[in-house]
């Protein structure tokens, strides 16, 4: 790979990150049609090149919500206890059962376009107080492990759906982000190493693309930093209305390109 989309993937992961870290994403949904469409990625490698970015890019957003006081409680714990192991399940599915471009586009299309629309209704129309309450662990951890297993195959690591999922539930952003951040990092961890022994085993672009992933990651720690700097003083109803149009509109373009 060029040098010049290295600096394209560090500006594309500087400038997501700084619109997905307030919210708890870490930028990897997003960044993957970038790395599609744009960067020439091949699938499946592309599924651990996001998990590395999540590595390199999670410290920058933590350490700034650490050093605010925002982490902490049961959250984080009862999210990576759900996502680590299913992670693991979600690489073993993306290697060897979901290899095509084409089913790879369509489950894109069905976890972002869904949820984009849902986030905007929770923002355009809230939940009723009554209906905003956390859910019980056992449900967050049943949760976590879902969306662990659709963060495996799509690169993801997972917290960066719980977040919009909880933050749609009317749970408050500054609760969910640093909680969604961090089981994000530590799945992606996980994530990444099973893709690397996973490439020794299977032939074809398993492994990450090294380079990309660094340049990107990068960018998104010191982006990631910056957003959660930034989180304080941006107001939230904007924030989730902007994620959700993020969402709605990357699904719908995978969505597009299929029915073509």
């Amino acid at each position: 790979m060029e040098w010049s989309m290295a600096l394209l993937g560090f500006a594309a992961g500087f400038l997501i990150s700084v619109m997905t870290a307030p919210v708890g994403v870490s930028g990897a949904v997003f960044l993957l049609p970038v790395q599609v469409s744009l960067l020439g990625v091949p699938s499946p490698a592309v599924t651990p090149t996001n998990l590395l970015y999540n590595v390199v890019a999670g410290p920058g957003a933590l350490l700034r919500y650490w050093r605010a006081g925002q982490i902490g409680g049961p959250l984080p714990r009862l999210f990576i206890s759900g996502t680590v192991p299913g992670v693991v399940v979600g690489a073993g599915i993306r290697v060897f059962a979901v290899p095509g471009p084409r089913v790879f586009r369509l489950l894109i299309a069905a976890l972002l376009l869904p949820l984009g629309l849902w986030l905007w209704l929770r923002t355009v129309r809230p939940a009723p107080p009554r209906n905003r309450d956390q859910p019980s662990p056992r449900a967050t951890t049943s949760l976590a492990l879902a969306v662990g297993v659709a963060g495996g195959i799509y690169g993801i690591g997972g917290g960066s759906l719980l977040g919009p999922i909880l933050v749609g539930r009317g749970i408050p952003v500054a609760t969910v982000a640093p909680a969604a951040l961090a089981s994000t990092f530590v799945t992606s961890i996980v994530g990444a190493a099973t893709y690397a022994l996973l490439s020794l085993a299977v032939t074809g672009d398993v492994a990450p693309d090294w380079l990309l992933g660094l340049s990107c990651g990068a960018g998104g720690l010191l982006g990631g930093y910056l957003g959660a700097r930034l989180q304080p003083r941006l107001p939230e109803t904007a924030l989730r209305l902007l994620l959700g149009t993020l969402a709605t509109g990357i699904g719908a373009l995978y969505a597009v390109q299929i029915l073509r």
